[in-house]
């Protein structure tokens, strides 16, 4: 079955039909999900607590879970999801709708504190990390689901991953 994307809007931004969602929760020291980067072109503020943000197809994001109780930290997660368009194929996630290609996926505080290492890493060279290649971020997270140190992002890397991309276009 074939999907046909929603026309564009004439202001360029992207059709609200063809956002993918987020749901984000903020209840200190209890259960803390935010966005760590991606751009939003969509933002709902649902009440005090709760909130929605969207982004565009094609867009990438890292999406951070932490919960906890009265004894510590009982869960911890990082997603770096590519924003599926309409009709593709994806995978769904608790919070994300309607799910996404799922770029990265860790769990556990000390792996998921070395995928936000590797966050920054990137933002220390220039590059906005929702930029860098989708293929560093699958890198990172077989490196660390077995437990090995994923290679630095380098400019080199990110100039041959936008050759790449020019190419393919």
């Amino acid at each position: 079955m074939t999907s046909i994307a929603p026309p564009a809007r004439p202001s360029g931004r992207p059709h609200p039909a063809s956002l993918t969602r987020v749901e984000l929760t903020w209840v200190e020291k209890q259960i803390e999900n935010w966005i760590r980067f991606g751009r939003v072109v969509e933002d709902t503020i649902l009440d005090r607590r709760r909130r929605v943000v969207g982004f565009a197809p094609g867009g990438v994001f890292a999406f951070v879970r932490w919960s906890a109780n009265d004894y510590g930290t009982v869960s911890s997660h990082i997603d770096i999801v590519y924003a599926v368009v309409p009709g593709a194929a994806y995978t769904t996630l608790p919070f994300v709708r309607p799910g996404g290609d799922i770029l990265l996926h860790i769990h556990g505080w000390p792996k998921v504190e070395k995928v936000l290492q590797a966050i920054d890493a990137v933002e220390t060279i220039g590059i906005d990390p929702a930029d860098a290649a989708p293929d560093h971020w699958r890198h990172v997270h077989t490196r660390l689901t077995v437990g090995h140190q994923p290679r630095l992002y380098t400019n080199e890397r990110h100039q041959a991953w936008l050759t790449r991309r020019q190419v393919r276009s």
